[in-house]
């Protein structure tokens, strides 16, 4: 379990995949070294906007990094070195909705975006991450990457999220998905989890039986 600054929505500072993961500057050396252990990954650090909120502003694959246009020059070279490094895609969203980490759910298989992004937007996208975007809702709402989270083992998924909905994302992640909470009740499930395949951390305030529903759904064991 984790916070950062005290806040247990860890997701909106972070996002990981299998290759690598983004998280805010302020991170602590500590905090760093936990994230890189339980990851199995290399961390690398950056704003977004003059923020921490790397989680909010930027969605990631092995095969991309989406950023939103609110990102200024030398954020968006630091992106580009950090993706050129790694040697996958890097894109901009040049969208009005500038909060591309609540707005999109995706792995390495495929991607879900919030139907408030154009289409032209979104094939945008599909060329960045290298996979098959669908346009939906999750329980209704737009808010897709906040509202699910997963790996290429698995997914969580807002609590109210319909059954017709979880095929959908089943269908285009390629991965069983299951509906849970995280912080001790939040639905908002993408929020307040930093996951890739070999392991997650979950923000302080999650639950014993929150933790193995999220354990369980992403098949981390």
């Amino acid at each position: 379990e984790l916070n950062f600054h005290g806040d247990p929505n860890i997701g909106l500072y972070g996002k990981a995949c299998d290759k690598f993961c983004l998280v805010g500057n302020f991170i602590t050396d500590d905090n760093q070294k936990r994230l890189e252990k339980y990851l199995d990954v290399p961390v690398k650090k950056c704003f977004v906007a003059g923020t921490d909120l790397v989680g909010l502003f930027a969605a990631v694959n092995s095969n991309g990094i989406l950023v939103s246009c609110l990102a200024n020059d030398n954020e968006m070279k630091h992106f580009q070195k950090i993706a050129d490094d790694i040697g996958i895609n890097f894109g901009i969203v040049g969208s009005k909705f500038s909060a591309v980490g609540n707005l999109i759910l995706c792995n390495d298989k495929g991607a879900i975006a919030s139907k408030l992004f154009t289409k032209a937007e979104v094939k945008k996208m599909a060329e960045c991450l290298d996979v098959e975007i669908v346009r939906a809702k999750l329980a209704k709402n737009d808010i897709v990457g906040s509202s699910g989270i997963a790996t290429n083992k698995g997914c969580l998924l807002h609590r109210d999220a319909s059954e017709r909905e979880i095929k959908v994302v089943e269908d285009i992640l390629k991965v069983d998905a299951d509906i849970g909470t995280a912080n001790f009740g939040s639905p908002f499930v993408g929020a307040g989890i930093i996951t890739n395949s070999h392991g997650t951390l979950i923000g302080t305030g999650t639950t014993s039986p929150e933790m193995q529903r999220i354990i369980d759904s992403l098949k981390l064991e």
